[in-house]
This record gives C-alpha cells, sequence and structure tokens, in this order.
C-alpha cells in the first residue's frame, strides 16, 4: 500500500477510535451505499466506489458533550454533511492552510464567524457573550475580565486538532447558545512516536526595526514571568491586609509612599530598535501497548512566542452631537505580549472503550508602555499622559473524558477542573499638564504637581481568580434501527473573585510647582517623601508646609466575589423514519443560581447595594430536521430557545481598564438575562472531489439583549452595560467550496489541487426601542431606555457583511500549498453613544493574506518551510464617531504588514 493510503487508513482509523457515536448511529447492517467508517477502514482503498471517493475527506477528531457527533444518512465520511447539526469544522489540514498561528485567526474564515480585539470571536455578528467556548466538551473559564468566554487567540493551533463551529441548539450543549458554540479538540493521542520542533521570526512594517516606549521591569520579562519586582512591598502588603482604610491613623502612608515608585516600573524610556518576533515550540508523542487489545498513548507540546506591537493611536472626544472636538490627543504605545503553553495529554483504548486525561497550561502576558499627548479645547491645556503596566492571564485546565461502548448502550463521562488568573501589580498613569498660559512662569512646562488641576498620579492592583468544576453524563441506547436516545446531565460550579485597589496620590499645601518637573521616578523618590513628611525640613529650605496624602478611589467597593451554579439535565432522540429524513430534536432544563457579592475592606460581605442575585430556570427545546432531497441535495430547518446570561464583569460595579480598546468598563449590577429564539432554514448541495455549496437564512429574537454604551468622564472614554428592550437579527448566509485535480495538465500539475473556498453572510439587526420602555443602569433608579438606546439601530458587534475567501493551489502528495486569503467585514458599531451623541463604529475593511507551505526532506527529518504576508492592503484599524457631516476618530491606527517566515522540522 503507498504512504498516501496508508496515511488514509490511518486516519479513518484514528477517527473510528475518536467519534465512536458514528458506529453507535448506524446499528442496522450496511449496504454498499452504507458504510461505517469502521467498514472503509477495513475496506483497501483502492476499492472505494466513486460515490465514496467523491467523499474522500479526512475525519477530524471532535469530542463534544454526549459522545461525538451524531451523524446519519449514507454519507459517512464529511462531518458537514453527515452530521444532524449544522456545523463548521476546521480540521488540521484546513488549519494549517490559514497558515494561522492561533485559533482565533484560523477561525476568521469560518463563514459567519468574525474576531474582534484580543482573540475574541463572534459568531453572526453577535457579541462574545452570545458565543459558547468549550474545550474537549467541557466548559473553560475566561482569564479576562472583559470576556464571558476564552479569548480564543491564547491557544496556538498547535496544540488543536480540530475547532467545531455549531450553529444550530441542540439539547447536548448548555443553554447560554446565542450564535453558537465553537469546541476546540485537543491533538489526539499519535499513532507511532514522533518528535516535531518548530520556530519562526516575523515583523511588521509598523513596529519591527523602528522606535517604541518600554521600560525595564524584571530581568525576566520576556519570558512572560516577573523576577518578584512587581511583588507588593511590605507597607502596601500590611495595608491591603489590614482592611483599613487609608485615611486610618494607623495606616502609615509615609512607609507606603516611601517604596511605592520602583524606577525600574515608572520610568518609560524610547527605544529606537524593536527586536522581531520570535516563536518556538516542541511537540513529542508515542504510543504503548498494553492490556493485550488496548493502547496508552501520550502527547506533550510546549511553546513560547514573544511578540512587539506599536501603535500610534489618534484618540478625540466630542462636546455635543455636532462633534466639535472637546479634546483631540495622540498617543503612541508600544505592546509586548509573550504567550507560553503547555500541554500533556494521556489516552488509553481497551477494546471499544476509550478514556482521556489532558492537562493544559496557557500564560499570556502583556507588558505595555505608552505615551499621550492631548489637547483640551474647554481650557487650553496640553496634557502628557505617560502609561506603565503589566498584565499577566493564565488558565489551567486538566479534564477527563471516558466513553464506554456496550453494543448499543453507550456511556460518556466528563469531568474537569479550571482556573484562571488574571493579575495587573502596579498600573501606573502619570499626567503632566502644560497650561500654555503666557501669564504663568511655568506656562510652557509639562508640571505634574500632584493635583487634579495640574496632572496627577495613580497606580492600581487588580487581581482575579476564578475556579471551575464541571461533571457530566451520558447515557445513549439505540431503542431500534430508527431512533436512538440519549438523556444526560450536567454541573458546573464557577467562583470568581475579584478585587482592585487604586491609589490617588496627591500633595497638599504649598507644595512647590518647580517639583512639578521631575520626571516620575523622581517625582515619587524617597528622599522627596521624607522630604515632604518633614515640616522643619521645609522650614529650613525656606518652602511653605506641603505634605503628600493617598485617596483609595475604591476604598467603598474594593473586592466582590462571584458564583454561578448550574444544575442541568437533557433528553435528546434521533429519529430517522425514513432512510432520507432525520430529525434531531431534544429539551434540556438548567436551574442556575448567579450572584455578585460586594465585599469590604476586611473581606467580608460589606452589604452594599452593588450586588446583585440572579435565580432562573428555564425549559430549552429544540429540534433538526434534515432530508436528504436527493443524493447531492440535503435540507434542514432548525427552531430552539436559547439564553444568555451577563457576564460577570458586567454585573460588578468596579473599574475595569482595556489594554486593547483603550477604554475603562465599569459593571452594572441591575442586569438580568436575554432570552434568545431562534429558526434557520438551510439548503446544501455536495459534489465530487469534496466539493460543496450551502445557502441558509436565519432569524433570532432576543428579550432584553445586553449592549455597551459608553459616557465621558474628565476626558475617558468609560463604556457601561444595560438591558436594551428587544432586538431581532435575521439573515443570510452562503457557502462555497471547489476542489479541482489538476492532474489532467501533466507535468507539475499531475500531483496539485486547485482549491476554492468562499462564504459570505449577510446579517441585519435591530433594536426595538419605544418611549414607553424602561432600562435600569446602576446606580439609578429605572429610565426612559432612549436615553441609551435608539430604535432601528444595529446590535453592538454585528456588521451587515462578511466576506472570506481563499484561493489556493495544494499538493495531493506531499505538503505544498499557496493559499491567498482575502476577509471583509463591514461596519459595526462597538459602543451606543449616549444621549444625542453618535454610536461608536468600528470599520474592519478589507484585508488581504497570503501563506506558503512547502515540505522537504533533510537528514532524515520531514521539514515544512512556512512563509507568510498579511493585511497586504494595509488596512488601518478605524473606530469613530459619524453623524454624517462630522467624524472623530475614537481608537484609530495604522496596522501596517507583517511577514513571517517559519521552519519546523519532525523526526
Amino acid at each position: 500500500m503507498s504512504t498516501g493510503k496508508q496515511l488514509t487508513a490511518l486516519l479513518l482509523l484514528s477517527t473510528a477510535l475518536n467519534m465512536p457515536s458514528i458506529a453507535f448511529a448506524q446499528a442496522s447492517a450496511p449496504t454498499a451505499d452504507d458504510q461505517t467508517v469502521e467498514d472503509l477502514q477495513d475496506a483497501p482503498v483502492d476499492v472505494i466506489d466513486d460515490a465514496q471517493e467523491d467523499q474522500e475527506f479526512e475525519q477530524p477528531e471532535v469530542s463534544i458533550p454526549g459522545g461525538s457527533i451524531v451523524v446519519t444518512g449514507r454519507r459517512r465520511q464529511d462531518v458537514t454533511r453527515a452530521s444532524t447539526q449544522v456545523v463548521s469544522v476546521l480540521d488540521a489540514a484546513s488549519i494549517a492552510r490559514t497558515g494561522e498561528g492561533d485559533i482565533a485567526g484560523a477561525l476568521n474564515r469560518v463563514t459567519g464567524l468574525s474576531t474582534v480585539g484580543n482573540g475574541l470571536v463572534y459568531v453572526r455578528g453577535l457579541g462574545d457573550r452570545y458565543s459558547l467556548a468549550l474545550l474537549n466538551g467541557l466548559p473553560l473559564p475566561s482569564p479576562e475580565p472583559l470576556s464571558r468566554v476564552v479569548p480564543l487567540d491564547i491557544f496556538p493551533t498547535s496544540i488543536v486538532a480540530s475547532s467545531l463551529v455549531q450553529k444550530t441548539y441542540s439539547a447536548n450543549f448548555p443553554g447560554e447558545f446565542g450564535g453558537g458554540v465553537i469546541n476546540l479538540t485537543t491533538r489526539a493521542i499519535p499513532t507511532e512516536s514522533f518528535v516535531k520542533i518548530s520556530g519562526s521570526l516575523s515583523g511588521d512594517t509598523e513596529t519591527t526595526g523602528g522606535d517604541g516606549y518600554t521600560y525595564y521591569g524584571s530581568s525576566y520579562d520576556w519570558f512572560g514571568f516577573d523576577s518578584g519586582r512587581r511583588d507588593l512591598t511590605p507597607a502596601l502588603q500590611q495595608y491591603f491586609a489590614s482592611g483599613l482604610p487609608i485615611e486610618d491613623p494607623a495606616v502609615d502612608q509615609q512607609a507606603i509612599l516611601l517604596n511605592i515608585a520602583d524606577p525600574n516600573l515608572v520610568v518609560l524610556q524610547k527605544t529606537d530598535h524593536l527586536p522581531v518576533n520570535f516563536s518556538a515550540g516542541i511537540t513529542a508523542g508515542t504510543a504503548f501497548d498494553v492490556f493485550g487489545d488496548g493502547q496508552l498513548g501520550i502527547i506533550a507540546t510546549a511553546s513560547l512566542s514573544n511578540k512587539w506591537r506599536n501603535r500610534y493611536i489618534t484618540k478625540q472626544t466630542a462636546v455635543n452631537d455636532d462633534l466639535d472636538l472637546d479634546t483631540d490627543g495622540r498617543e503612541f504605545s508600544t505592546d509586548n505580549r509573550i504567550l507560553v503553553n503547555a500541554m500533556l495529554g494521556l489516552g488509553l483504548e481497551v477494546g471499544e472503550h476509550r478514556f482521556r486525561l489532558t492537562n493544559l497550561f496557557i500564560r499570556d502576558t502583556l507588558k505595555r508602555g505608552a505615551l499621550r499627548q492631548s489637547e483640551d479645547f474647554q481650557n487650553g491645556d496640553t496634557d502628557l499622559t505617560q502609561d506603565t503596566a503589566w498584565y499577566e492571564r493564565q488558565l489551567f485546565d486538566t479534564q477527563f473524558t471516558g466513553e464506554l461502548r456496550f453494543n448499543d448502550l453507550s456511556v460518556d463521562v466528563r469531568a474537569g477542573y479550571a482556573q484562571t488568573q488574571r493579575e495587573a501589580p502596579y498600573e501606573w498613569t502619570f499626567r503632566y499638564t502644560r497650561s500654555n498660559n503666557a501669564n504663568d512662569p511655568f506656562g510652557d512646562i509639562f508640571l505634574n504637581t500632584l493635583n487634579p488641576q495640574r496632572g496627577g498620579v495613580i497606580v492600581a492592583f487588580s487581581d482575579l481568580t476564578e475556579d471551575l468544576y464541571y461533571g457530566g453524563l451520558d447515557v445513549s441506547y439505540q431503542l431500534a434501527d430508527w431512533l436512538g436516545v440519549t438523556v444526560g446531565g450536567a454541573y458546573t460550579d464557577t467562583s470568581r473573585f475579584s478585587s482592585r485597589r487604586e491609589l490617588d496620590i496627591r500633595a497638599t499645601g504649598d507644595y512647590p510647582d518647580v517639583f512639578g518637573a521631575f520626571r516620575p521616578d523622581l517625582l515619587l523618590q524617597p528622599s522627596l517623601i521624607k522630604f515632604g513628611f518633614d515640616p522643619a525640613a521645609q522650614q529650613a529650605a525656606g518652602l511653605g508646609p506641603f505634605g503628600y496624602t493617598i485617596f483609595d478611589t475604591t476604598g467603598s467597593d474594593p473586592a466582590f466575589d462571584a458564583g454561578l451554579e448550574i444544575k442541568a439535565g437533557y433528553v435528546q432522540a434521533r429519529v430517522k423514519p425514513v432512510d432520507t429524513i432525520s430529525l434531531d430534536l431534544g429539551v434540556r432544563y438548567e436551574d442556575a443560581t448567579q450572584e455578585v457579592i460586594p465585599l469590604g475592606l476586611d473581606g467580608q460581605p460589606n452589604g452594599s447595594t452593588t450586588g446583585s442575585l440572579l435565580t432562573n430556570d428555564y425549559f430549552l427545546p429544540a429540534a433538526t430536521l434534515t432530508w436528504e432531497a436527493s443524493d447531492s441535495l440535503q435540507l434542514r430547518l432548525n427552531a430552539s430557545k436559547t439564553i444568555a446570561r451577563p457576564q460577570f464583569r458586567e454585573l460588578v460595579f468596579q473599574t475595569y481598564y482595556d489594554p486593547e480598546s483603550n477604554r475603562r468598563f465599569n459593571g452594572n449590577p441591575q442586569l438580568v438575562d436575554s432570552k434568545l429564539t431562534n429558526y434557520e432554514a438551510r439548503a446544501e448541495y455536495y459534489w465530487g472531489s469534496g466539493s460543496r455549496a450551502s445557502v441558509a437564512g436565519f432569524y433570532k429574537d432576543i428579550e432584553r439583549p445586553i449592549e455597551v454604551f459608553s459616557s465621558f468622564s474628565d476626558n475617558d472614554q468609560v463604556s457601561g452595560f444595560a438591558n436594551a428592550p428587544s432586538a431581532e437579527l435575521y439573515g443570510a448566509e452562503f457557502e462555497f467550496q471547489w476542489n479541482k485535480d489538476l492532474y489532467e495538465l501533466g507535468g507539475w500539475f499531475e500531483s496539485k489541487r486547485f482549491v476554492a473556498i468562499a462564504n459570505y453572510t449577510y446579517t441585519k439587526s435591530e433594536l426595538k426601542v419605544s418611549d414607553s420602555d424602561t432600562t435600569q443602569v446602576f446606580p439609578s433608579v429605572p429610565q426612559p431606555a432612549t436615553n441609551f438606546f435608539r430604535d432601528g439601530v444595529p446590535l453592538t458587534g454585528q456588521s451587515d457583511h462578511l466576506v472570506n475567501l481563499q484561493l489556493g493551489i495544494e499538493d495531493l502528495d506531499k505538503v505544498s500549498q499557496a493559499t491567498l486569503l482575502l476577509t471583509y467585514a463591514s461596519e459595526r458599531v462597538t459602543s451606543r453613544g449616549t444621549g444625542t451623541l453618535p454610536d461608536i463604529v468600528e470599520n474592519p475593511g478589507l484585508r488581504l493574506d497570503f501563506v506558503v507551505r512547502q515540505g522537504f526532506t533533510l537528514a532524515g527529518a520531514e521539514m515544512e518551510l512556512k512563509l507568510e504576508a498579511r493585511n497586504l492592503t494595509g488596512r488601518d484599524y478605524e473606530e469613530y464617531q459619524n453623524n454624517g457631516t462630522n467624524r472623530i476618530e475614537i481608537n484609530s491606527y495604522d496596522v501596517g504588514t507583517s511577514f513571517s517566515i517559519g521552519l519546523s522540522a519532525e523526526f
């Protein structure tokens, strides 16, 4: 048997082992046109008939609740076609074709999906709160306090075997299913021992080799870990542990201030040569025969990437709805992002039973330095603001899955524990002000006199820990050839502790203006702090009395405990009354308690009105009808009810800064659940060599959707959350894939195939708001919803048009691909504009990428060279407000074109 055929057989065998429900769904004896994967596995590859040859798909490994994907009908190899639901699957080959380094970028190529900001994936224009992210069928907590789901750009494609996107709801998934579910399946247990080493270098035209702003930090920063320099000083630790208010006489403010401003953390430095980005990884696996008929497999992977990004951002604010400028600013920020990953997977296969233990560690660190100059047109001042920050986000996840098969009975067990942590120690902001006043002796100098009128210093400390426990049991039984039933239950318990302490350092008395000219580390140097607490020394120097004080601006609500407990059960049936019709129907019951408890300085509940308690239970039905109208044509209908709960972050009345969107967010304890009713109709057409086309229409009615709105405080944008009265979303999507073998051209083309993949999604959404509708935004009483929302405007995050196009040539005998990738997304609202101000809009626009992969053999090792060119159109990031006449830039910057070269070797 040729190498290619051996590989095909191995892939089919792997699929049979990892997708046992395919075999479960086919209880009767298969016919020639109705074979299971196991049948194809045992059949000689060169005698598969033409109908089967047209379906030459390498089955991806997929692990979801209730077992694996259940397929019905006569086409058994294409999961997209054979599944009882509307799914899109990116297998390893599809992910590799995109050339993306993380799974968020690869998912951006799926019909109806778009990525926003730092790896948040939107399904059909619905925000991340309407998306559900799973790993091997189990839920994941998010290390990002501003996101309900984990940002998917922290998952490198090297650890992902497949990514499934299911857009129609089925009862085996959690009820928080608005736009769809994204299920990542980690790499399978290997069938033979291997070691793969990879590395890459990259850069972009806005960053690499150019100027940037950074600060020293610590000697381990390049690795994403701190050496201990960012640990709290003893005086700070003592204050935070004391539970006392900052103004209490027992709090030693002088001791806190003496060592708080470490020069290595506050001195922003300009570098004239930013380095290239790099990444490196290693993956290894092996397998052993055990128990006579069993196999034990091990796979491990680890990787490190270090990337730099410059952004020269235009930030403006308006004074009125004519968009006359209030402030006009330019910010130069440099982000250094370090991503560390490690995974260890153990798999045991004994007879028909499969057991799997997966352990995953991800650490995502962002080191940020920024300098912003802003003109204030109301008072004529110019502000110069310096920011230095360090954000640590960490995920640890351990999972166990067991799939037991006893002829017509199957039992699936899932259990897991995950913890995410986010720490942001020493977020420093220093603001210097130039008055530009001719009568001011220092009018042409930037001064920080440690008061709100002319400068200021703020340092913040954030800490978040979230623990998630998960357990699930599913029992399936094939009652008859035409009827299969699954009964399942699931339990999740999520708890989060979130704290944020913000200290505003100010001067008192006759603070000398000349001190305000000091750079940040000298402004708070220990000798000057001691001088400020020594009245005798001040008098001897001929200065008026002055001093220092600290305001703890978060003292009223410094921390929160939050929890979400969900008890769920479901019944799902797969009915096949005739050979060409299948019906997947079920109902899920969920009982949930979601609570946010404000804590005082002493760590105990403080009785604040900023808490919230949501107790709800739901019956969530779902049904999908599939009709194989002909050998090539398939039709689907789906209807379901789902929900969307507020995120913890949206409920917690605590301010967080998002470095990606350059704005602050504040929660609303008065949010409530959203309810969705979903409908979809779809037609799918398939023809030879894996080619297919589909067209679908969908409609969603949303009750009390949660929307983001923005206001401006002291010229800073602050975003909040509120329930709009209702909304509807509808649209259509089209998908096309054409694979054309080029062997007829002969010569170089003999083993080549042309691949064209195109998809387009049109989505229209509208908020429904009347004059009689109300909404609640803490701490206000119910007020007219028209204060925050306008009737007929689209949902936040929703683009009317999404287009993806891939054109490429690939070799069928070896790794050799050249792919051109085009992505387009039309304008979408990122935040509602309050009052009469227009909405804040993002315009992603057109993006063009080119990826080349070439395999070769060197010294007995299988090598792969990858070349990438991203954003060839030079599309910039644009976020703005536009009233039809005037436009102001909220958060706009140049992106540039990036280039990458990577090399891997497998032994």
